[in-house]
């Protein structure tokens, strides 16, 4: 793990050993990811990134076990896609004036064997404090390919408590407390449309354990036009999860039947972005 910090914000630890998603999000001290408290479905790539603050789903496929079109050997799409456990490539860090800055390049061998790459560039700024991720999804096969990506952004169930709160234009009734739908667990993904400078809000807060801070994510919302919040509180599980994400919560077939895949040519690109602070 790689610590990367501003003057100002959490400090993060990013994986250069999968995706360079962040590991840990210290704030005041306090590391909020969701470490040993998240479900294991029996994916090593993923128990390992789960356990983290934020881990990229995709590039070729979201949240379904599905098979493979034209295989016969059964093999399906993995469940969050095939990135993580990709290793990135540091092409430069700079830490300037309390910024800080990374790029680096992931490059991917898809689930069907394809090749694609990821340009990621994360920055702090020192002055706000806002962490931004900048990532450009390129396809570098031979052929066209459809694209999808989520972000998943987990912090442990303990820090929360009675007063914490889910709150976006995008949500019912402007917001409503982090303990929605049944006991121990909910999932809802909604439209969320941009509404300043074409990126769309979610806050969570106040955490007591950071000092009453809230957790305010953005994200773009033409290539994330959608929300997905998850929680499971089934011990030893204790996470909620923030997740922007390409596409509606639906089968990968109902999608292309739609009309609905982001089809890629070969040597094209999409850009992705989020940001997050603390205030």
């Amino acid at each position: 793990m790689m610590e990367f910090a501003g003057a100002k914000g959490p400090k993060l630890m990013l994986d250069e050993s999968s995706v360079l998603d962040i590991g840990g999000c210290f704030v005041d001290g306090v590391d909020i990811a969701p470490g040993k408290a998240v479900p294991d479905d029996g994916d090593a790539r993923i128990s390992h990134s789960v356990e983290g603050f934020l881990f990229t789903c995709g590039p070729d496929h979201i949240r379904h076990r599905e098979p493979i079109p034209g295989r016969k050997d059964g093999k399906v799409y993995p469940l969050h896609g095939s990135a993580s456990s990709h290793p990135a490539k540091i092409l430069s860090t700079r830490f300037e004036n309390g910024n800080a800055e990374c790029h680096a390049v992931i490059d991917i061998v898809t689930v069907e064997g394809q090749p694609a790459r990821i340009e990621r560039r994360w920055r702090i700024d020192g002055t706000t404090g806002e962490v931004h991720l900048e990532d450009h999804v390129v396809n570098t096969s031979a052929q066209a390919v459809p694209t999808f990506l989520m972000y998943h952004m987990n912090i442990g169930g303990k820090w929360f408590d009675a007063k914490t709160r889910l709150e976006g234009k995008m949500l019912d009734g402007g917001g409503f407390p982090w303990t929605f739908g049944p006991e121990l667990g909910g999932i809802f993904c909604v439209e969320a449309p941009g509404t300043e400078n074409g990126f769309a809000e979610v806050r969570l807060g106040p955490i007591a354990a950071i000092g009453g801070k809230t957790l305010r994510v953005r994200f773009r919302a033409d290539t994330l036009p959608h929300l997905q919040v998850w929680r499971n509180q089934k011990a030893p599980a204790d996470v909620l999860g923030i997740e922007p994400v390409s596409h509606r919560w639906v089968s990968r077939a109902e999608l292309e039947a739609g009309g609905e895949f982001n089809w890629l040519k070969p040597g094209e690109s999409r850009s992705y972005a989020l940001s997050f602070a603390f205030v």
